[in-house]
């Protein structure tokens, strides 16, 4: 849950879980801002737990019992931002791709051509995952079998777009446009699991991607 509420009368639900809020102040109050900011620290501070977890021991050790503990919330808590494991793990992949995005916009690829631009974006992002074998093994794998819809591929592709057609957004991209950006993004995916096995370099890796990027990207 991401409520800005503030608490202003709460009823006990229990031992382990947080205060119900039932009235919310004025939107504009200052309470309602500092509540606002505890709430983001909160959250974050729980993904980070479930991110050192998995960094460790994949995604089964991020129990959430042992997430709530290592993050300082009662579980109820947790279990309020996050219902279940895979709703944390998406968080942590979006935690992760918010860094990748924070670096692009500080130093943008300087390439020449889209699939120059493409191919830095995504051997950024390899270089950013491979500090954390275990967790990129764990992520991608959970993402991949996931039973819900996860934001991981519309934001690489959208990324993928972005750099590669200076600026274009999937709402303005053609449908080949945003197939061929999916596609590419597919392929990275696909290879950054065979470095993970331990069946791919990274200057094989690179390669492949180069490949791909020229083709997949060559009418942009």
């Amino acid at each position: 849950m991401r409520s800005t509420r503030v608490i202003t009368d709460v009823a006990e639900v229990g031992p382990g879980v947080d205060p119900v809020p039932r009235q919310a102040s004025a939107p504009g109050s200052a309470a309602h801002g500092v509540r606002t900011r505890s709430q983001h620290q909160r959250r974050r501070r729980i993904v980070q737990a479930a991110a050192a977890l998995a960094s460790r021991g994949g995604v089964e050790a991020m129990q959430m019992r042992t997430v709530a503990e290592r993050a300082g919330v009662a579980l109820g808590t947790l279990y309020r931002y996050f219902p279940s494991k895979m709703d944390l793990v998406v968080a942590v992949v979006g935690e992760e791709l918010d860094l990748l995005e924070s670096s692009i916009e500080r130093r943008p690829p300087q390439a020449a051509t889209p699939a120059g631009r493409a191919v830095d974006v995504l051997m950024r992002a390899t270089r950013g995952l491979m500090r954390e074998p275990e967790l990129a093994d764990a992520l991608i794998r959970s993402l991949i079998m996931a039973e819900v819809d996860t934001p991981f591929g519309d934001r690489m592709t959208g990324l993928l777009l972005r750099v590669a057609a200076d600026g274009l957004t999937p709402e303005l991209a053609t449908e080949e446009q945003f197939a061929l950006a999916g596609s590419l993004s597919s392929v990275w995916v696909h290879e950054l699991l065979e470095m993970l096995r331990s069946r791919r370099t990274y200057e094989q890796i690179q390669r492949r991607i180069e490949i791909a990027a020229d083709r997949l990207l060559a009418g942009f």
